[in-house]
């Protein structure tokens, strides 16, 4: 798979992400050899970049894939890009957002020790902390890009306002925004600033958390330990008049010798800003076919015509730590 710059970090990285969100239990059960074997698989298909997080499970989701990238990340460093995320914490089963400079460096060292390296080539603020100034956040981890423990910074799930607090002290590389047909705010002012100051964007949930995956139909369920089992986006209404904008992207992506699920995430990299599309998918032959979105083109008429299609859809936002 082809290499495209990461906004100015620097970092060559693939147009697909493998994002391992799905092994941390809020997706339900996890079975540790699929997982493995799953992300073995994407590094088959070429994929050079992985993305995880220390609240994906507090480190079960960073040991899965520090194990199946072992062999590769102690003979040929450089031909991964590892990034992962800190600034959550979990007491007594509460989660809550903590991006202080104590905390953070804690995290830093168990994400190390869980992923099996000695350096991060990327690490993002998770979400933002309302009790930490972002100056002293990104103080901090200035702090830790010197001393070697991460090479590049970025945030996530930040607005413009919070990305120039925290540039203040530290360029923000990297943006990690939830992004996809049926979750378009970043469109207004998030994707221009992004342009503007060539901030690379990693964008998640491009699949709309499987909505867009074209395998959901009004009998689906989910899993009482699968967050979207308690999600109205998920259930009733909501649900059904999202289900029928998918029928009509599908028949849209069968015109154009694709499934819905490709579609939606060329669509996703077809945005000027985007330079990355995240997919998590726990099955070796999903993956597959959301990788082959890179050789997918969308014509300006394409595109028109899939925003007229998604009008009619509700808008479906993923969980938040609080």
């Amino acid at each position: 798979m082809r290499t495209v710059p990461l906004g100015r970090s620097g970092l060559m990285v693939t147009p697909i992400c493998y994002g391992t969100w799905q092994f941390g239990g809020d997706w339900g059960t996890v079975d540790e050899r699929a997982a493995i074997e799953a992300i073995q698989g994407a590094r088959d298909l070429g994929i050079n970049f992985f993305d995880t997080a220390r609240g994906y499970g507090f480190g079960v989701s960073e040991r899965l894939l520090g194990r199946a990238l072992a062999d590769e990340l102690g003979t040929s460093r450089d031909s991964v890009v590892i990034a992962t995320k800190g600034g959550l914490r979990e007491d007594g089963g509460v989660l809550s957002r903590d991006a202080s400079p104590a905390w953070l460096r804690q995290e830093v060292e168990q994400s190390l020790s869980a992923l099996g390296i000695d350096h991060i080539d990327l690490y993002q603020i998770h979400w933002p902390d309302p009790r930490t100034p972002l100056a002293d956040t990104a103080a901090a981890l200035g702090d830790l890009i010197r001393e070697g423990l991460i090479r590049h910074a970025g945030v996530s799930n930040f607005d413009v306002e919070q990305m120039r607090e925290f540039e203040e002290a530290l360029p923000v590389e990297t943006l990690q925004p939830p992004y996809h047909l049926f979750e378009r705010d970043i469109e207004t002012a998030v994707l221009p600033y992004c342009a503007e100051r060539d901030i690379g964007v990693l964008a998640y949930g491009p699949l709309a958390h499987g909505l867009l995956g074209g395998a959901f139909d009004e009998y689906t369920t989910f899993p009482a330990d699968d967050w979207r089992s308690v999600s109205p986006d998920f259930t009733g209404e909501t649900f059904l008049r999202n289900l029928a904008v998918v029928d009509l992207l599908r028949e849209f992506a069968q015109g154009k010798g694709a499934t819905v699920g490709q579609l939606a995430v060329a669509w996703v990299l077809a945005a000027p800003a985007v330079d990355v599309a995240i997919v998590g998918s726990r099955r070796h032959a999903h993956l597959k076919e959301s990788a082959g979105a890179v050789d997918l083109e969308l014509t300006g008429d394409d595109l028109a015509e899939i925003d007229r299609i998604a009008r009619a859809a509700t808008p479906v936002t993923g969980p938040r730590p609080d």
